[in-house]
């Protein structure tokens, strides 16, 4: 199977409905579906552009971990979370746009995305989880919004391309190791 599209008629994507289908490269989200569950599509590692449509709200954990070759990513103003390693282990990833709308983004959802060149932060996000971008290596500069407060343990851990770092004016606490072995940030 190399093209999977899911129709409009369909709300949900169930857990694991997909998860490693290595020949799958296309993939087409009907206008109805609401949620991706836990790894539905994981370890599809033939899959290479992926547009989440408005009308998607969830990602589940796990849902696209491991789509080792998903290199275009557009993600729907309708999404407010990503789960824990939403995107885990997307290495071909480079450029990564989270919408306004999300407000929480899950432990590790785009950690090990290393060839990860562009992250722009949505307005909506309050809180960095743990190990969210850890071993982004490639990411040469992050800009945090001034509503995000916490930025979670390990959450740029090895980042090690980081070299411009732009906090915003609200955040109150930066946890434990948060750019550890981010070598090459002024002063770290």
């Amino acid at each position: 199977m190399s093209s999977v599209t899911i129709p409009n008629s369909l709300a949900i994507i169930q857990n694991n409905t997909f998860e490693g289908c290595s020949g799958l490269t296309n993939l087409t989200l009907g206008t109805g579906v609401t949620s991706v569950g836990e790894k539905a599509f994981k370890n599809c590692s033939s899959l290479t552009n992926l547009t989440i449509p408005n009308n998607v709200t969830s990602i589940a954990g796990s849902a696209f971990s491991d789509c080792a070759s998903l290199s275009g990513l557009t993600i729907g103003s309708g999404v407010t979370n990503f789960g824990t390693n939403a995107f885990f282990n997307c290495r071909a990833l480079t450029s990564l746009t989270i919408p306004d709308n999300v407000t929480s983004v899950g432990a590790s959802a785009f950690g090990g995305c290393y060839g990860l060149t562009n992250l722009t932060i949505g307005s909506g996000v309050t809180n960095i989880a743990a190990n969210t971008f850890f071993g982004c290596t490639n990411l040469p500069r992050v800009a945090i919004p001034d509503t995000v407060t916490m930025i979670g343990t390990n959450a740029f851990l090895n980042c090690y391309g980081l070299t411009n770092l732009a906090l915003g004016t609200g955040v109150t606490n930066i946890a434990l190791g948060a750019f550890n072995n981010c070598r090459s940030l002024p002063g770290v």
